[in-house]
């Protein structure tokens, strides 16, 4: 059997003898990796993982952004990004919560898909289901910040009171 620690649904790890699982789920849409193309200040990204990863080196390090943006896929810009967070702009930290709310806001508005997802997810709690990562999703132990989750929850409920 093999046994991988990123299986988060228990079932799957235990049940599953040399098969690897790889079908999304429901809701992958909501994920920054998923393959809704966003158009922000003027660029077209294929994804929100490669315009957040873009822009935190654009002003301070257009040769690392270009590379960000000409990347075959939303994991190589995190890659790329990740390699080079030394040279990311100075008050990323202060600023990439919002920058995210303005990417996944862009999303919503450019996917009509992605919104009528959003909004079947009624009045359920959102979790970016990472095992890797505790900022934006859950983390490994489920004790992380959510905040990719929260900000989900936060369009929904703005969404809704438009509607109304």
């Amino acid at each position: 059997m093999i046994k991988l620690d990123q299986y988060r649904d228990t079932w799957l790890s235990e049940k599953m003898n040399d098969i690897i699982g790889f079908y999304p789920r429901e809701f992958y849409c909501l994920d920054n990796f998923s393959s809704f193309k966003v158009l922000y200040k003027g660029v077209l990204y294929s994804s929100v993982e490669e315009a957040y990863q873009t822009l935190g080196f654009v002003e301070s390090c257009p040769e690392v952004a270009i590379k960000i943006k000409n990347s075959y896929s939303a994991h190589e810009a995190q890659k790329i990004a990740y390699i080079n967070k030394d040279k990311r702009q100075k008050d990323w930290d202060n600023i990439k919560v919002s920058v995210m709310e303005e990417l996944l806001r862009a999303k919503i508005q450019q996917n009509p898909y992605v919104k009528k997802k959003l909004l079947e997810t009624k009045d359920y709690i959102i979790v970016e289901d990472s095992p890797k990562d505790s900022f934006w999703g859950w983390g490994k132990d489920r004790n992380g910040e959510n905040n990719l989750g929260k900000l989900w929850m936060k369009l929904r409920d703005e969404i809704r009171k438009q509607q109304y």
